[in-house]
């Protein structure tokens, strides 16, 4: 359903015992400069409607349709680190990289 690369994985759990938590939340939000848009959220255990990913990852399955066989990827660059969402249901982007058009 989505695939983590081993650092998006790492960040991801770096993240959670930052913020005290157990798991990361990826959700699907209408809005941003495409449509779409992701939101980031904590939390310590999965709802009953979610898929967890890698034991570190929750999403509600009503999202499914939209991140259906995304890669989630975290990049570390000199001026600044992001993740990186490589989703094949996304027909455009915007710049920023975190919203999207389906």
């Amino acid at each position: 359903m989505i695939t983590l690369t081993q650092n998006a994985k790492n960040h991801l759990k770096k993240l959670s015992e930052k913020h005290k938590k157990s798991y990361v939340r990826l959700e699907v939000k209408g809005g941003g400069c495409a449509g779409f848009e992701y939101e980031w959220t904590f939390s310590n255990g999965p709802d009953k409607n979610d898929m967890i990913v890698e034991n570190i990852l929750l999403i509600d399955r009503m999202f499914e349709m939209y991140i259906l066989n995304m890669e989630l990827d975290y990049v570390e660059e000199i001026f600044g680190s992001n993740f990186v969402f490589k989703n094949p249901q996304a027909k455009n982007t915007c710049g920023c990289g975190t919203s999207f058009s389906i």
